[in-house]
């Protein structure tokens, strides 16, 4: 038996005994693509599996994230570190071998995938990242990034919208590193592709301006080969359709029954006779493969040292590009903010933002990011330079178009690959684009930053469709992210000096229209996620608001005052801050033996554990109408007035 015969054998066993051993998994595709995934690995990308942080290492996005059993079969049979008693334990709470592969519980794994099309998109993340990063950093003498993005793709992948949003974008910066090993094998999970889609593949990606190939045969490596290599010599994207049979072996071989599930003890029988698989322990695998692992590890080592070379040359020839590249966490960490101006009089809160942006930009760069054809509202512009593009690659600003939840995905790929904070910006109300994108960023434990603009009723004559309400609530909701609505623009400036410091994905709700300076304000009372704004030792309430609620619980307080009402006001910039501060903190401003009330223009939802008793939550729970901005404010019960009588008349039950 030939030796890649043998392999590509030894990944479909072990394929098939992984679902089997857990009751449970995805074995069409694994069983289908086992060709075409072994010859990239073992001909074609360039990676170390005992340094998977390797920073000139090829990328590899496997978005058909069901597929688990190939890719952990690959890594395993490459060395890697995963065990074969990981593999035994495969979709077992614990182990290192889940369902969809998650990147930061399985050493090697670039990106976390399964909601289709997102590993795509981060794909065209990943590809920017690269040609930036080297655009920026490497010499005529050391090039110290060249690398590429491989992806493994399905059918589902390229149904998905937010996938051709990205393909759209690879196609016009012209990323010619990125290379997609399409799964074409005209089945999904409830039937033949052809039920639902009869897209031209090749038309739709040539006039994206990509690159496509064609191989007829999946099982031909050779021919795979040959398709992967001129794939990496193009000046475009490519995507190389690779035909293959689903369940490939099994009795439902080529139909969408063969999507899932174990095949039982009938259909390993049969699979084994059709591959004329000789043994019969289960997880084996042959002395031969055992060997070429450590020789794969050998040679993969060669490429790898040759680099670390390269990278000491270039630490001792260029150290000031070094530390931009390879301790830009440090050097951010040390940026010293107080070089920016403190704001001494009202400015719109997005433009704030987008001055704190350019000195940060100015000052040490690593930012890249744009908006979603809106930056001119946004304020996401960084001033001293033009669009990203094949051409000019070095510019950070990246033109994404009316692309949100695409730009989102790309963000996340940015924020993998290391080297950069990326950014992302559009109005509040159009986050729910971006929802599963924002969600992946909190699962990865990666960095990004979001910026939403345009964030109450305020913004006015565009109406509901542009009036966010239940935004708010629903990002606070995501688990492990940081949402930040700063009251004024000197917590702009502690906002963006958090972001770029944060370990989690940070999302700055920034207002449209000027804000009041708070003139007590400052960076160590911000980073406690909420802090006295207005002190009152005998306070009869305690107002809790953010963002532009703020300046207006300032004045409600002080009109009450006048009435002999003592009002204690609170800013609470970030739930999620607040409720990391120890329990001693937080009852020193959450004082619960008098009435506590929120005041804040959106969803109410999830005040009450502050106000403890919902009628003193004061908020905005039904759509808004076109019109004048600050008159519908006002009407919706956001003014001086009318938030005082609602503090009355519970103070006075």
């Amino acid at each position: 038996m030939k030796f890649d015969e043998l392999f590509i054998k030894t990944i479909r066993t072990l394929s098939v005994d992984m679902v089997e051993r857990a009751g449970s998994g995805h074995l069409g595709m694994p069983l289908g693509s086992a060709p075409m995934a072994y010859e990239l690995f073992k001909n074609h990308i360039k990676i170390n599996p005992e340094d998977t942080e390797w920073f000139d290492r090829d990328r590899f996005i496997f978005s058909s994230g069901h597929g688990t059993p190939l890719l952990y079969s690959l890594y395993h049979l490459f060395g890697y570190n995963i065990k074969i008693d990981d593999i035994k334990n495969y979709r077992q709470l614990g182990s290192i071998t889940p369902g969809h592969p998650e990147s930061y519980i399985t050493d090697g794994v670039d990106a976390t995938t399964g909601p289709l099309g997102q590993g795509f998109a981060m794909a065209v993340g990943f590809a920017i990242a690269e040609m930036h990063l080297a655009a920026l950093y490497n010499k005529d003498d050391i090039d110290i990034i060249n690398h590429k993005t491989y992806v493994i793709c399905g059918d589902g992948d390229l149904m998905e919208g937010v996938a051709l949003e990205s393909a759209s974008i690879a196609g016009r910066l012209g990323l010619n590193k990125l290379v997609v090993l399409y799964d074409s094998n005209d089945v999904v999970l409830d039937g033949n592709v052809i039920d639902s889609t009869n897209d031209d593949i090749k038309k739709k990606f040539e006039s994206m301006g990509w690159n496509y190939l064609f191989v007829k045969d999946g099982e031909n490596i050779e021919e795979v080969g040959k398709a992967i290599n001129e794939a990496d010599a193009s000046e475009k994207p490519t995507i190389i359709e690779v035909k293959n049979i689903i369940g490939f072996g099994t009795l439902d071989a080529g139909t969408n029954n063969a999507h899932s599930d174990p095949l039982g003890e009938e259909g390993i029988k049969y699979l084994r006779e059709q591959i004329k698989w000789e043994y019969l322990d289960e997880f084996y695998v042959p002395d031969e493969i055992k060997d070429f692992s450590k020789e794969y590890l050998s040679y993969s080592n060669k490429k790898y040292e040759e680099w670390l070379e390269k990278k000491k040359k270039y630490s001792e020839k260029y150290p000031e590009e070094y530390k931009r590249l390879f301790e830009y966490k440090e050097l951010l960490n040390n940026l010293d903010f107080s070089k920016f101006h403190k704001f001494e009089k009202e400015v719109p809160i997005r433009v704030a933002s987008e001055d704190v942006l350019n000195f940060i930009y100015d000052e040490v760069g690593m930012l890249i990011g744009g908006s979603a054809d809106l930056s001119k509202s946004n304020k996401t512009k960084i001033r001293s330079c033009g669009y990203f593009s094949k051409e000019n690659p070095s510019n950070s600003n990246i033109a994404y178009g009316v692309r949100e939840f695409g730009m989102a995905c790309i963000t996340n790929g940015i924020a993998l690959h290391g080297g950069l904070i990326p950014y992302a910006s559009t109005f509040l109300v159009f986050s729910e684009y971006m929802k599963s994108a924002i969600r992946h960023s909190a699962l990865q434990k990666i960095n990004p930053i979001y910026i939403f603009t345009h964030d109450s009723l305020s913004i006015g004559p565009d109406g509901p469709t542009h009036q966010p309400i239940e935004q708010l609530a629903s990002l606070r909701a995501i688990p492990d992210i940081d949402v930040i609505r700063p009251a004024d623009a000197n917590e702009v400036i502690y906002s963006w000096k958090y972001a770029v410091n944060n370990d989690k994905p940070t999302v700055l709700i920034n207002a449209r229209q000027e804000l009041p300076i708070m003139y007590d304000s400052s960076y160590d009372k911000f980073i406690k996620g909420a802090y006295v704004v207005k002190e009152n030792e005998n306070y009869d309430a305690t107002v809790i608001s953010t963002g532009s609620e703020v300046s207006l619980s300032l004045e409600v307080a002080n009109s009450l005052t006048k009435e002999g009402i003592n009002i204690r006001v609170i800013n609470m910039p970030s739930w999620e801050i607040f409720e990391s501060q120890d329990k001693e903190y937080k009852l020193s401003i959450i004082d619960n033996t008098k009435p506590v009330f929120s005041v804040e223009a959106a969803s109410g939802f999830g005040w009450e554990r502050y106000t403890k008793e919902t009628e003193n939550v004061i908020c905005i729970n039904e759509f808004g109408e076109s019109g004048n901005g600050a008159k519908l404010y006002s009407e919706r019960g956001f003014n001086i007035e009318n938030i005082s009588n609602r503090i009355k008349n519970i103070l006075n039950k």
